[in-house]
């Protein structure tokens, strides 16, 4: 705790510096609400209830396509690792399918799924799926050849080997890639809502945008960090626990 108290006090700073900006320096609240206004908007929107369904169903779309993109991208990363032919076959499509902007795929997902959630989702596991291939494949790629060779002269079957060396060796890689996935998702979820969300996160930003309502713009980003925050640290956790888990093992 004490560590972090740094962090906390320049927090503190800012937040006062931009309190007295609002206030003494003549600027707009419509441009930029002071942070008291921004904090009355967020517990009005708390206890009137209406913030919660728009949490869930971005919480929903997140853990749906952080979950969707981290499997498709775990087993991609493995199979290109396993077969190094199929990796060079397939890995510059793979990378160019990341090249285009996934902002720009979202009316094509309208199209074809219509408004709603499975859009956002779709992006979202889009968005997650490349990092987790990327570093499942870097992981698996970077185990010692030493050990791999005492694995093959012991008689391990490919898969054992799989298993029991390259997964555990990777494993610090791919929870880092996790990690960056975790963030993304949040990120392609509130985008995709931007695009053709009926409800969530961002598509009350896009709400409050039309009627002006910067204070509540605010209270969302708020809201929107939060979330990351908190899901980005129980990832650590979770990193933490396993890493040991396999260390001692």
């Amino acid at each position: 705790m004490t560590a972090r108290l740094p962090s906390l006090l320049l927090l503190l700073i800012l937040l006062a510096g931009w309190e007295g900006w609002c206030r003494f320096g003549g600027l707009s609240p419509l441009v930029l609400p002071p942070p008291s206004a921004v904090l009355v908007t967020l517990g009005g929107e708390i206890a009137s209830g209406r913030l919660w369904p728009h949490l869930v169903v971005t919480a929903a779309e997140m853990a749906l396509g952080l979950g969707i993109g981290a499997l498709v991208g775990l087993g991609t990363g493995i199979l290109l690792a396993e077969v190094p032919a199929l990796s060079r076959l397939l890995r510059p499509y793979v990378l160019a399918s990341q090249l285009v902007p996934k902002l720009a795929l979202g009316p094509l997902f309208i199209i074809w799924f219509g408004f709603g959630m499975t859009p956002t989702i779709v992006i979202t596991a889009l968005i997650c799926f490349f990092p987790l291939m990327e570093t499942t494949l870097t992981g698996i790629g970077e185990v010692d050849a030493a050990r791999r060779d005492l694995f093959r002269m012991l008689g391990a079957s490919r898969l054992q080997t799989l298993l029991r060396l390259k997964l555990p060796a990777a494993l610090p890689v791919i929870m880092a890639g996790l990690r960056v996935a975790v963030v993304l998702a949040l990120v392609g979820a509130v985008v995709g809502e931007f695009i053709g969300g009926r409800s969530g996160l961002g598509a009350s930003i896009i709400a409050a945008q039309s009627v002006m309502d910067s204070s509540l713009i605010f209270a969302l980003f708020i809201v929107i960090t939060a979330l990351g925050m908190l899901l980005y640290e129980t990832v650590r956790l979770v990193e933490r626990r396993v890493l040991r888990r396999f260390s001692k093992g």
